[in-house]
């Protein structure tokens, strides 16, 4: 889309050069120095300036819209590494089933996967602490992590410890 209005920038900066030069350019016609002719007297200006015009315009049109396209690249790379790690927690080890995994998290979080305990030592959906996240192969905090992730950690977990991590809930 951006690329788009870069097009339209750059024809319209075009378009907006006298067709003299517009011509004179597109055929090779004259030098970048030279005058063009007839448009020197109605103008006033040497053909260079006129054919210097829409290179600066192009140029404008960079600057302007560069930093849009690279914010669009680096949101179009979250949008992709997101989804491969959706695809890459998207199977629950195991054998649990996701029923059980939502019961566990209804009770322990509400289903929050960002929610902390009020003393900090329980956190994520299903109330990791630090150590038990690490056991299962988690790096950071557990309600940091994208919630498939957090499924998929639990999922170990259940499938190594069974409910005894989640006394109350499992």
């Amino acid at each position: 889309m951006l690329t788009k209005r870069i097009g339209i920038s750059i024809a319209l900066g075009l378009a907006a050069a006298s067709p003299a030069a517009v011509a004179a350019a597109a055929d090779g016609g004259g030098t970048s120095a030279g005058p063009v002719a007839g448009d020197e007297q109605a103008a006033g200006l040497g053909g260079a300036r006129l054919l210097e015009r829409p290179g600066e315009r192009l140029h404008r049109a960079i600057r302007v819209h560069l930093p849009e396209i690279r914010a669009e690249r680096r949101a179009e790379r979250r949008r992709e590494l997101r989804e491969e790690r959706r695809e890459a927690f998207a199977s629950l080890p195991g054998g649990v089933s996701r029923s059980t995994l939502e019961a566990i998290a209804a009770c322990e979080s509400g289903g929050d996967p960002t929610i902390v305990s009020a003393d900090g030592s329980y956190r994520g959906k299903y109330q990791f602490s630090y150590g038990t996240w690490a056991s299962v192969g988690g790096s950071g905090d557990p309600a940091a992590a994208a919630e498939a992730e957090q499924d998929y950690r639990a999922a170990l977990l259940y499938a190594q410890s069974g409910s005894s991590p989640w006394p109350v809930c499992g």
